[in-house]
């Protein structure tokens, strides 16, 4: 693996792939040299994988942060290790497999994933979803990430005076990213 690459983050909705945001979008990311990471599951998150990892030419490895299906906080528990079904997705090439069960409206907690996700990457870029992205862009704030918005469906106008930055298409996430990494 090329450590030297960034991480870019995409994280959105586990269920709807919003393909035609997180195809272009991983393939991209795959194109100009950086690392993905996300939760590793379902919807956009194996959408833009699966895009990312369709570049036969790139650098950068898919990385995905599954969760537990349930605590490990015994040893018995410990014992019954296993991840959620669909997680890993097929196109994580790096998972990484935790003990945290949380997610969703519990997503803020530290028992979520979330949080590892947001920490890792340099940057996020959020695209349409629920609860668990909603924590997400939550952490991004808190933890002062730098935050793209991509939000063609205007499903996060409770963050629209925070200091991410909101862009409604493709082209203008890619154009930030681009501006973001030209330090």
């Amino acid at each position: 693996m090329n450590t030297n690459l960034s991480i870019i983050g995409v994280i959105g909705s586990g269920e709807k792939t919003y393909s035609e945001l997180s195809s272009p979008l991983g393939q991209w990311i795959a194109e100009n040299g950086f690392h993905l990471i996300n939760g590793g599951g379902a919807g956009t998150m194996t959408s833009v994988a699966r895009a990312f990892t369709e570049v036969s030419e790139r650098k950068g490895l898919s990385i995905g942060i599954a969760p537990s299906d349930n605590f490990c906080d015994t040893t018995e528990k410990r014992k019954t290790y296993s991840n959620p079904l669909d997680y890993p997705n097929p196109y994580i090439e790096i998972p990484i497999k935790t003990h945290l069960p949380l997610s969703g409206n519990q997503g803020l907690e530290t028992g979520s994933r979330n949080h590892i996700i947001v920490l890792t990457a340099n940057l996020i870029v959020a695209l349409p979803g629920t609860s668990g992205t909603r924590a997400e862009i939550q952490l991004c704030l808190d933890y002062k990430k730098p935050l793209i918005i991509l939000d063609p469906v205007s499903c996060w106008k409770e963050f629209e005076n925070s200091s991410a930055r909101f862009v409604q298409n493709v082209q203008d996430t890619t154009n930030e990213i681009t501006k973001f990494f030209q330090y």
